[in-house]
């Protein structure tokens, strides 16, 4: 157990209570670590957001169970109030509830709260640590920032004096996934302002993973042209507003060394090139595809690095997310490739898909209890968090805002539909991340949470349909302050001539908010015949009807902030066996099986290479069978793409916030 956590969970003795109230406005205990170590000494936490649905849990969950003298879900349950007013909780919550304060004021005293509070929360930890060895005295704001630069982030602004030392420390930044917080990077700019350095969109490159990239990639085709090569890819910097002149000093050994990497694992794309000159440095052909053998070798060397690096089952669910990705995009470049460049590397590629997975099972085991409880103000965690934060953008100024979900789309394939959409609009960006699907990953189960912002136990009586969802997500959006007719809710999309229905519906000045499904996806995959790399032909031809930009750039017009994700994604799978009960299961899916009872669960033949995991968040009496690794209940030796089981690819969505630049022509 770390310090940090030791000292947070001083204030929980074991055997005081079995019900407390933690008045934590920082969501300290929100801290996937903490909720860990907490739930492993018999506290479960629980967020105090909608009253009704937490009296519901806390009495059907916890206090039944102790009135009867039995243990109940867990020991002690903490009620986790995001603020210090009591009042707030109901009159038999405060009387019986055993009190407790958490603040990183408390914790943290020495540092400027202000500062700190913004600095998310994988870093506290750290901050706590450096701040009991090296803070003497209280520190200013500026002096607090100066601190986390250099204890955290291991940045020192006034020693950037040259371009190279400024662009090895944003591309290591961001490799590392950890872009500066804009209080942070607003504040080295305001330091670097009168230097060399000074005319670089320096918030923009040290905060935003997705315009770093996007300036790189564009920088990259301009450092190639110095060679008389020309970039097939669209620049789309003029018209996001970054510098178009942005140089990257990409030949300094510091710089290079980060840029391959990104090179290898997809982070950044390779431009198409033949003849290539002679004099051409060997380095720079790893950032160039002159035929689809070397796009090949490239996929391989990413692959062996992305295998090298799979998290480890003390990791954060943000590697996850990140591993994710780095995934997707080696799939969505294997699944392009001709049937000749293939066959080199398709074992090396299953094989790094496989233990992916059974590494995720691992995780998912220790950590996947935590994860509905983790706070979304900078982002869902899970889907149902998708509504939750939404709202927050709305009170944060986004008064129209789109919900794109596109059902069945996996993280590969959302990077094909990306770089489709790069290479068309030059006014489009992507500013990318991820969140998880719920399990079983059914669209009943998980794009219903998806909607409605519930976990599933909450809506248990419509748990095998969708039919509810236009209701639920009109329901969420009526307790957070819309109207009825303010909300717009809309299924079935996946062609341009649907377009002018959907025009109609959300161009009416009152709406406010549209919730919006594209099928297409799910249905190629459940028509699929050639697996994922034939799905990625289908995608492409899809694309190339224009409908997915015309939907985009419809939305923008009508001035909506679009965010996009998924309920689950879709993986290979092989056919394991039927489970032949009649109707003893309530949902039969290929990759899984529900029952209601645990004898029913229990009647599943002993060679049908199976398992259970009963996660927390589901029904008591929903209880799902899942096919092992990449199998699927369907006849042996059936190779099939389907959906609800437990890997990468269908567990870990994109969500995605798409930025359409307004044209001035």
């Amino acid at each position: 157990m770390s310090a940090w956590t030791n000292r947070i969970l001083q204030e929980f003795p074991a055997d005081l209570s079995r019900f407390w109230i933690a008045c934590d406005p920082d969501d300290l205990l929100l801290d996937e670590r903490v909720l860990h170590d907490l739930r492993e000494r018999g506290f479960e936490v629980l967020p105090f957001e909608d009253p009704v649905a937490f009296r519901a849990e806390y009495e059907e969950r916890y206090r039944a169970a102790w009135d009867r003298g039995e243990e109940g879900s867990s020991k002690a349950l903490v009620l986790q109030l995001c603020g210090t007013d009591l009042n707030t909780l109901p009159w038999d919550y405060v009387r019986m509830g055993r009190k407790v304060s958490l603040s990183l004021a408390d914790l943290i005293p020495r540092l400027s709260y202000g500062v700190i509070r913004q600095v998310d929360s994988e870093y506290h930890e750290v901050l706590f640590l450096a701040h009991n060895k090296h803070s003497t005295q209280p520190l200013g704001e500026g002096e607090t920032k100066n601190f986390i630069l250099t204890h955290i982030f291991r940045i020192s602004p006034y020693l950037l004096n040259k371009p190279e030392d400024f662009w090895r420390e944003v591309l290591r930044l961001h490799y590392r996934g950890a872009g500066l917080p804009d209080l942070l990077a607003k504040h080295v700019a305001a330091i670097l302002k009168d230097t060399p350095l000074g005319g670089l969109p320096i918030v923009e490159l040290l905060s935003s993973k997705s315009y770093m990239v996007r300036t790189v990639q564009d920088a990259w085709s301009r450092f190639l042209s110095q060679y008389g090569i020309q970039s097939d890819r669209t620049s789309n910097d003029d018209a996001m507003g970054a510098r178009p002149e942005v140089l990257v000093p990409f030949e300094h050994p510091d710089v290079k060394v980060i840029v391959d990497t990104m090179f290898l694992e997809g982070a950044l794309q390779p431009v198409r090139a033949h003849d290539l000159p002679r004099d051409l440095p060997e380095w720079i052909k790893v950032g160039l595809v002159d035929d689809p053998r070397a796009l090949g070798e490239l996929i391989s060397e990413g692959a062996k690095r992305i295998a090298a690096d799979l998290p480890a089952v003390e990791a954060s669910y943000r590697d996850w997310v990140e591993m994710a990705r780095r995934l997707g995009e080696i799939i969505a470049r294997f699944n392009g490739l001709n049937a000749g460049t293939v066959e080199p590397i398709q074992q090396q590629i299953h094989a790094l898909q496989r233990a992916a997975d059974d590494r995720l099972k691992d995780w998912l085991f220790h950590h996947y209890a935590d994860l509905p409880s983790l706070p979304a103000a900078k982002g869902p965690v899970m889907v149902h968090h998708v509504p939750r934060y939404l709202a927050l953008r709305r009170n944060a100024g986004e008064d129209r805002v789109a919900l794109l979900v596109f059902d069945g789309l996996a993280m590969d394939q959302w990077i094909q539909i990306r770089e489709y959409l790069v290479a068309r609009l030059p006014d489009f960006s992507a500013d990318e991340g991820g969140c998880f699907a719920w399990l079983p990953t059914l669209t009943s189960v998980s794009r219903q949470a998806l909607f409605s912002g519930l976990k599933p136990r909450e809506f248990s009586n419509s748990i095998e349909t969708t039919s509810q969802e236009p209701s639920l997500w009109t329901r969420f959006w009526q307790e957070n302050g819309l109207r009825k007719p303010d909300v717009v809710y809309q299924k079935g999309l996946k062609r341009t001539d649907q377009l002018a229905d959907l025009e109609e519906a959300i161009a009416r000045p009152n709406v406010k908010v549209a919730g919006i499904v594209v099928d297409m996806i799910d249905e190629i995959v459940h028509g699929a015949m050639l697996g994922k790399r034939g799905i990625a032909g289908q995608i492409s031809a899809w694309c190339d009807t224009g409908f997915v930009e015309k939907l985009f750039l419809l939305l923008a017009e009508h001035g909506y902030q679009i965010y996009l994700t998924a309920d689950h994604g879709n993986v290979d799978a092989d056919g394991i066996g039927r489970i032949n009960q009649g109707v003893v299961t309530e949902l039969k899916g290929e990759r899984v099986r529900t029952y209601r009872s645990e004898a029913l669960a229990a009647s599943v033949p002993s060679d049908i290479d199976a398992f259970r995991f009963d996660s927390p968040g589901l029904p008591p009496d929903f209880l799902p069978l899942y096919a092992a690794t990449r199998g699927a209940f369907v006849p042996k030796g059936d190779q099939i793409v389907a959906h609800g089981g437990i890997s990468v690819e269908e567990l870990i969505v994109p969500f995605v916030k798409i930025e359409i630049a307004k044209r001035t022509s």
